[in-house]
């Protein structure tokens, strides 16, 4: 317990620039005051000795506002900064090198014995005010940002905000996904890929093919123009939409003899 005393202490001169000296830690950090006080009541959980963990474990929460249930589990050098209004549940698992600050809960969303509470991998950050619910896990070195209400599972390394809590690598994958789908002469909705080489590139390239195939079909309707005979020539007088002068009636009839 002197070895997790000692991290404890140490790990805060590496989180908390305010920190100036291990008496002023030891004396006045409610974290390291609740950590101290948790690893003794989870001490007499492990001995079956409930009742007395609670009981210290509820002297510990008057003295730092700080609710750690004795049965939870705390790793290596976890620091919990600020601490007022921290809860952690009974079958919360707290890796080693994570950092909690003020607010936070690791809290359960059913009733059952059994695991409901919060896992988090090493080196997770959960920021001011995040409720993390339910048995999923936090991985590695993963964030919650301040607030966020995380429900599921958070991969290593990733970045989690808001309510519910979105992860923003995924977000940032889905907007990229939609951004790569068709747009009209391949410009995107920022305005600052009109500026692109490459896309400029490419919206040249599809206006000469577009224009191309447009000569191609002007082409093709001046060669059938060209061979259309008296016998279309008369089809066509018959679906005209004016009526033929005697003049245009004897014309097509020369033209008919010849």
């Amino acid at each position: 317990m002197f070895n997790h005393l000692k991290e404890d202490i140490s790990i805060v001169f590496d989180r908390d620039p305010a920190a100036r000296t291990h008496l002023e830690i030891l004396t006045t950090y409610p974290g390291v005051h609740a950590l101290l006080m948790h690893r003794f009541s989870h001490w007499l959980w492990k001995a079956k000795f409930y009742w007395l963990g609670r009981v210290f474990s509820h002297i510990g929460r008057g003295l730092t506002g700080i609710e750690i249930h004795p049965g939870a589990t705390i790793g290596h050098r976890v620091f919990i900064d600020h601490g007022m209004g921290v809860v952690i549940g009974e079958t919360a698992v707290i890796g080693d090198d994570c950092t909690l600050y003020h607010g936070v809960t690791l809290g359960g969303t059913s009733w059952n014995k059994g695991k409901r509470h919060p896992t988090l991998e090493q080196g997770v950050v959960i920021g001011a005010g995040a409720k993390v619910l339910g048995p999923i896990t936090i991985g590695k070195n993963a964030k919650i940002g301040s607030n966020a209400v995380v429900v599921k599972d958070v991969p290593e390394n990733a970045t989690a905000v808001g309510i519910p809590a979105r992860i923003l690598e995924e977000e940032k994958a889905k907007a990229e996904a939609q951004k790569a789908k068709f747009s009209a002469y391949a410009v995107g909705g920022d305005e600052n890929d009109a500026l692109n080489p490459e896309v400029l590139s490419k919206v040249i390239h599809d206006l000469m093919q577009h224009a191309e195939k447009q000569d191609q079909a002007i082409n093709l309707l001046r060669s059938q123009l060209a061979n259309i005979t008296a016998s279309d020539s008369n089809v066509a007088v018959a679906f005209s939409t004016k009526k033929p002068t005697a003049k245009s009636t004897l014309k097509t009839a020369k033209t008919i003899k010849k």
